[in-house]
């Protein structure tokens, strides 16, 4: 009899990493998603197109916490999980604590953030000392987020299982000429735009995008006709971001709120660059994965996950954190070095080969498995 395993998770539009275990896990247990949120999100849509049993708690029709955390209990209570797995701040404190009143036996949530209790949100700290007394089993998606959960955290560390995340490589390898083609004109790009930067960070500061811009306006003394694309162009620090960008001239920079396509949007840029502004800022770092399997050569800080396999000239650029100058001068280095530039996309490939969606999923099910 296959277990019966919910995953709980808030305030997600689209997101491939939910898409990949669905389908990787569906076979192997009896699962199911409960979302919190909007109701009608990309992920429901997947979810109902491949026939995968979801419920949605919307913020819509239950309007406050308590009514959400109602909700949520009595479906838990319901559907009688033996495992329920929590995604997102929401999602692990709600589901979390409706799961251990319920007494379900195996309470699994995975820490995406890493310090932003510490710095920016102190009132956050209680819940993440809640969250990991109430579940059984913990993932960290680095050895950054298991080193902050044990040292900073004070969790149990026999609850902590290092779990990084997976990623589809057929999917990025499955691209199509003319979508690429299409963004090209979308994004208002021309054959005299080069080199293209592509930046794919929220504006938060700590992802160190406004360390990106000035570099970029020392880049056009060199390069006149470069673009800076900068996808997920939106959050808290815009105002900052957007006042620098203030000083570039208007067609040389382009925003891109958000461009669900990341198979088509990576293949526009020649160089990336990726620096969040202190070892501990990222949790993992999706896009410093991401670009290194489409064979982007990329100029990164170590931060996240990039601290265990990036390495300097070797698979990326790597530059100390709050650098301007020196994110200059790895771009310029990359786009002027033909045999550098190669090397570091050969290797950029082979270094994330480690992080396939198949060891990803594996070490999943052993956990729900044997947890």
């Amino acid at each position: 009899m296959k277990k019966k395993v919910v995953y709980i998770i808030s305030d997600i539009d689209k997101a491939l990493a939910f898409e990949w275990i669905a389908k990787g896990l569906r076979s192997k247990f009896e699962l199911s998603f409960i979302l919190i949120g909007n109701e009608g999100s990309e992920l429901s849509a997947f979810l109902r197109q491949h026939q995968i049993l979801y419920h949605e708690v919307n913020d819509v029709k239950y309007s406050t916490t308590i009514r959400k955390w109602m909700a949520l209990f009595f479906l838990l209570r319901s559907i009688k999980p033996d495992v329920v797995h929590t995604h997102l701040w929401r999602a692990n404190v709600l589901g979390l604590t409706a799961s251990w009143i319920l007494r379900i036996r195996q309470r699994v949530f995975t820490r995406h953030h890493a310090t932003t209790h510490y710095k920016e949100y102190p009132s956050g700290r209680k819940w993440d000392l809640l969250c990991n007394f109430l579940a059984t089993d913990i993932i960290a998606i680095s050895k950054s987020i298991e080193e902050i959960l044990v040292k900073w955290d004070g969790a149990n560390s026999n609850k902590i299982k290092l779990i990084r995340h997976g990623f589809d490589f057929t999917y990025f390898s499955s691209f199509q000429e003319q979508k690429v083609s299409e963004l090209y004109k979308k994004y208002n790009l021309t054959v005299e735009n080069y080199p293209i930067i592509g930046v794919i960070s929220r504006y938060v500061e700590w992802k160190g995008i406004q360390f990106i811009i000035p570099a970029f306006k020392r880049l056009r003394d060199h390069f006149p006709n470069a673009k800076l694309l900068l996808a997920n162009a939106n959050g808290e620090y815009g105002n900052r971001i957007k006042d620098q960008l203030r000083e570039l001239p208007a067609d040389s920079f382009q925003e891109i709120p958000f461009e669900k396509d990341l198979v088509s949007l990576y293949r526009l840029f020649n160089v990336f660059v990726h620096v969040p502004i202190d070892p501990y800022a990222e949790a993992f770092g999706q896009t410093y994965v991401e670009p290194l399997i489409v064979g982007v050569p990329s100029v990164f800080t170590l931060s996240g996950i990039a601290r265990e396999f990036v390495r300097h000239k070797e698979n990326a650029w790597v530059v100390d954190f709050q650098n301007s100058a020196q994110i200059e001068e790895g771009i310029r280095t990359i786009i002027s070095q033909t045999d550098l530039r190669e090397a570091l996309i050969r290797n950029g490939k082979s270094a994330v080969q480690r992080f396939s969606i198949n060891e990803y999923l594996g070490q999943l099910e052993n956990l729900y498995l044997n947890g």
